[in-house]
């Protein structure tokens, strides 16, 4: 059976990088269709059922530094996938195999197995998971709240976009913890999931224009943790309530670092006075730790004590809209592409 013959990839090119005159969207991107080419000796052919859309993305469009280099114009834009092998020349990897990797926005990947890794056979949790609370998203998430911020008991911790990917798992790590969480999220329905269905004490509205008085009476006690993912005016209030010898484990500003205009600290004598640490990490500096928070986050989903709930847009056609979209916040949960 010719491989060329069966399968037809499609792929997202990014094709042009955005510019102040003409910021990002999914003019940035164009749809390839080509044919899928026989894998090697050493190689395997991937079948992608789930594409990944993270915020990170949106930094790789630009040429600029970053902690990662740029996405290469004229080439599949990079992103995290799970799938199916369905043909393989690899000693490590057999024909029906589930895993997830690096594969991009695209149908199909031939893959030498570097940063591939084999899936459990077992259905204890669904396999986009891998790419969501139990992938990197949820590692994310357990690396800024178990190795930099340490929440206790009886403490008062916070969480930025408290429903998104990384925002649900964190809450709920915190929770189970000991401490008192506080979300921040954009919209009455998702502060009520984060309430009601994740368990957070308390969640705020940063649409609302009473905002600051909100999350005031909110964190009465001050803050002693706080996973930052947005930047932004709810970041700059957060400080403001910071105690002594506070944590924030700094993953993200897309509320700012994207449009060029930059998160600003207005003063940084709150941050001396409190004695505070501010770290800023990128998970893949903690791959060591990664097979632990793996194991971890996994069976608190197969046992349910972590909650998660997605947004998904069908079909690869879709990636770039649902992409935007999320960096806007229009995701409820972890925006996933359906290839499958």
């Amino acid at each position: 059976m010719s491989i060329a013959n069966t399968y037809s990839n499609k792929a997202w090119h990014l094709v042009s990088r955005p510019s102040r005159e003409q910021p990002a969207g999914p003019h940035n991107f164009r749809l390839v269709e080509s044919s899928v080419a026989e894998p090697a000796e050493g190689q395997v052919l991937i079948r992608h059922l789930f594409l990944s859309l993270d915020p990170y993305m949106r930094g790789r469009m630009n040429d600029g530094k970053n902690y990662a280099a740029p996405q290469n114009l004229d080439e599949t834009m990079v992103g995290g996938t799970v799938g199916e092998v369905v043909a393989s020349r690899h000693p490590k990897f057999r024909e029906g195999d589930r895993v997830v990797g690096m594969g991009g926005w695209q149908l199909y990947a031939l893959s030498d197995g570097a940063g591939l890794r084999k899936l459990p056979a077992d259905d204890s949790i669904p396999i986009e998971a891998y790419i969501g609370p139990a992938g990197m998203p949820g590692i994310t998430a357990w690396v800024g709240t178990t190795q930099i911020i340490k929440p206790k008991a009886k403490e008062t911790y916070v969480v930025s976009a408290a429903t998104g990917a990384v925002g649900t798992v964190a809450g709920q790590l915190a929770k189970m913890a000991g401490a008192r969480v506080v979300g921040i999220a954009g919209g009455p329905d998702k502060c009520r999931y984060a309430v009601d269905t994740l368990g957070l004490d308390a969640c705020v509205d940063h649409r609302t224009a009473d905002f600051e008085q909100q999350f005031a009476a909110a964190t009465p006690d001050g803050i002693d943790g706080l996973f930052e993912n947005v930047g932004g005016d709810p970041f700059k209030f957060s400080l403001r309530r910071i105690n002594f010898h506070s944590r924030i484990a700094l993953c993200g500003l897309v509320a700012s670092g994207y449009d060029g205009t930059p998160t600003v600290v207005e003063d940084m004598r709150m941050v001396l006075t409190a004695r505070c640490l501010i770290q800023g990490f990128i998970v893949t500096d903690f791959l060591p730790l990664w097979p632990q928070a793996i194991a971890e986050l996994s069976g608190h989903l197969a046992s349910g004590r972590i909650k998660w709930r997605t947004s998904i847009a069908d079909g690869i056609e879709a990636a770039p809209e649902a992409f935007f979209a999320m960096l806007k916040g229009g995701n409820f949960g972890k925006q996933l592409v359906r290839l499958g």
